[in-house]
């Protein structure tokens, strides 16, 4: 497999994409964040001081994910098409945060949907670390995509 980021002098790049057919293309992250018992049910409550966690993590996943190439330098800027951030946890200990992101495009998606649920995830962290600062986040893993010339991807069945 060649790696399509190094020019012939082995210096980074960004790919260019030019010849590249428009799609549609999509792409599912998602990412975990391990608390104390007490630290979830105070989000689920909305009892954190700094206000509504998962709100807040939501618009900070949607802005991450439309400043992508501001964070990750070879990553093209792209016009999102969709942003979607969801949240869900297993009633004790663990809040999982999944992201869809969506373009019509020449490049894919799959970097702005890991850096929504990135952003989201460290959103959380900030905005509970007053009740504890050992929440582990991860892991952070693509869930799926769709679209392009490398055709789809899935995650298999964990």
């Amino acid at each position: 497999m060649e790696l399509t980021h190094f020019n012939e002098q082995g210096r980074a790049r960004m790919v260019d994409v030019s010849d590249k057919e428009v799609t549609k293309r999509t792409a599912a992250a998602r990412s975990l964040v391990r608390m104390a018992p007490e630290t979830l049910s105070a989000i689920k409550a909305g009892t954190i001081r700094k206000g509504d966690v998962l709100a807040v993590a939501q618009v900070a996943g949607i802005m991450a994910a439309k400043q992508t190439s501001s964070w990750i330098p070879m990553c093209h800027p792209l016009p999102l098409t969709g942003v979607d951030i969801r949240f869900s946890d297993n009633s004790k200990d663990e809040l999982y945060i999944e992201a869809t992101v969506s373009t019509t495009g020449k490049t894919g998606v799959e970097m702005e949907a890991l850096t929504a649920v990135s952003a989201a995830a460290l959103t959380v962290y900030d905005m509970c670390k007053a009740l504890q600062k050992d929440m582990i986040i991860g892991p952070t893993l693509l869930v799926s995509k769709s679209g392009g010339k490398n055709g789809d991807y899935a995650l298999e069945a964990e």
